[in-house]
């Protein structure tokens, strides 16, 4: 039996999710699995993967073949490199306490780099928002100036005929008290 390390998909229309999971290799791609070794959720920037390491590393060790996007997730969170020191190990080449503590170096430099971009996109939404509140102020502050000078324009207007009915007012006085003379 040829045993395959791949992906399930789980979610909904437009929203996956997957299992990463070892599989016989004639079982259907969302059908029966030997062992979920872990999840992984492309909706999320960066994408979250939640991975058993050395449930993987033993898969690969008795022989099981990763599919491609698989390969590339197990590269991604060390399973490949912790075999790769494992190897080392068995020939000699290295002791297991130097292959943990290089394994854990790279793991601090990976989640360092993934804190990275996560800060980075964090700083771009908010400088994001800062220029979309910039702008909504200048756009507020635009309209309370045409609403102040429209009603400084009705209020002149208003005093204008105010005015000008003052000045007929007193015009018809005026000329009623001629007629009355």
């Amino acid at each position: 039996m040829s045993v395959k390390i791949r992906l399930q998909r789980h979610g909904k229309k437009g929203k996956p999710f997957y299992y990463v999971v070892a599989a016989d290799a004639r079982a259907k791609r969302d059908g029966k699995f030997l062992e979920k070794l872990g999840t992984y959720n492309p909706n999320a920037n960066p994408a979250i993967i939640e991975l058993d390491v050395d449930a993987s590393v033993k898969w690969l060790n008795n022989g099981a073949q990763p599919t491609d996007t698989a390969k590339t997730i197990l590269s991604t969170k060390g399973v490949l490199l912790k075999k790769h020191l494992q190897g080392g190990v068995i020939k000699g080449a290295l002791t297991e306490e130097q292959a943990e503590a290089k394994f854990q170096a790279w793991v601090e430099a990976k989640e360092a780099a993934i804190q990275a971009k996560k800060d980075g996109l964090t700083q771009a939404q908010a400088e994001e928002r800062a220029k979309a509140l910039e702008a909504e102020k200048a756009v507020n502050a635009a309209r309370i100036a045409a609403a102040q000078e429209a009603e400084a324009a009705l209020l002149a207007e208003a005093q204008a005929a105010e005015a000008t009915a003052t000045e007929g007012e007193a015009a018809t006085e005026e000329a009623t008290e001629e007629t009355a003379e």
